[in-house]
């Protein structure tokens, strides 16, 4: 059902392509779902040269250990193509579908923090023995590695200082939402904010290789694909302020990004181009 869009984003010339990583989403969740791993696995397979990714993948509902070999198997098939998107995972449907509390503020980063370094340590180290607080591992074989070397990259979602430290320590990528608000210039202001905020951290923590800047522009009050002329002014935008890379959603026949494809064409023939890519 869905191979035709993968297909398409390749075929457009978009440089990368996502799907959420959920047991469910807030108003989508009675609606058609299947999993990320699956999904991208199939979308792999359809495609050739288009970067895939999860958007994002959180500890709520999985153990590095086991996913750490959906990972390996997912950067093998794709043949390097793979990007991990990682967050914190919020308290909505994937926490409370288990039966469990959510997680407290507090705990919910410090287990972030935990589920992304035993992550980098499964998928670089041939064998994983670690102690944490909220994961555990006991000589965890990775084999055969990834394909990309040392692995495959990171991009972490991070709005608060805390995760931007992780995402500054682990990522080749960062990536916001911007701040929750409906104003639209307000949330320009944000996330020029939030940009300056990550690159303060990037010089406090001392790095000094290169991190991709990512910005999820549906998270603002503006669906970014209602027009050509949207999302090439947002695109502007956020190239502005030091974005490398932008996502929009592939529009929907109604409900939460309701719009029309013909857009994504009119995109991939009038603005993409101009934009260099």
């Amino acid at each position: 059902m869905a191979e035709p869009k993968w297909r398409a984003a390749e075929e457009y010339g978009f440089h990368h392509a996502w799907t959420y990583d959920h047991l469910g989403w807030r108003t989508l969740v009675d609606g058609p779902w299947f999993g990320a791993v699956p999904t991208l696995t199939a979308a792999a397979m359809v495609t050739s040269h288009i970067r895939l990714g999860t958007f994002v993948a959180s500890p709520n509902f999985r153990h590095p250990v086991p996913f750490a070999r959906d990972l390996l198997a997912l950067d093998d098939v794709s043949d390097g193509r793979f990007t991990l998107g990682v967050g914190a995972g919020g308290a909505g449907y994937d926490t409370t579908v288990l039966g469990d509390k959510p997680p407290l503020p507090q705990d919910r980063t410090a287990r972030f923090a935990e589920f992304v370094e035993l992550l980098d340590q499964l998928l670089v180290k041939d064998r994983t023995s670690w102690q944490g607080q909220f994961y555990a591992a006991e000589e965890a074989r990775s084999a055969p590695g990834c394909v990309q070397r040392p692995r495959l990259p990171f991009l972490v979602a991070a709005n608060g200082p805390k995760a931007m430290r992780i995402a500054a320590k682990f990522g080749q990528a960062w990536v916001t939402t911007g701040p929750p608000t409906e104003d639209v210039e307000a949330w320009w202001r944000g996330v020029h904010t939030l940009s300056e905020q990550f690159s303060e951290t990037l010089a406090t923590e001392g790095r000094t290789t290169r991190v991709h800047r990512y910005l999820n522009l549906d998270s603002a009050p503006v669906y970014s694909l209602s027009s050509a002329q949207c999302f090439q002014d947002a695109v502007g935008r956020a190239a502005a302020l030091g974005f490398t890379d932008v996502v929009a959603h592939w529009p929907r026949h109604d409900g939460v990004y309701a719009g029309s494809e013909s857009v994504v064409e009119e995109v991939a023939a009038d603005v993409l181009p101009v934009l260099g890519h």
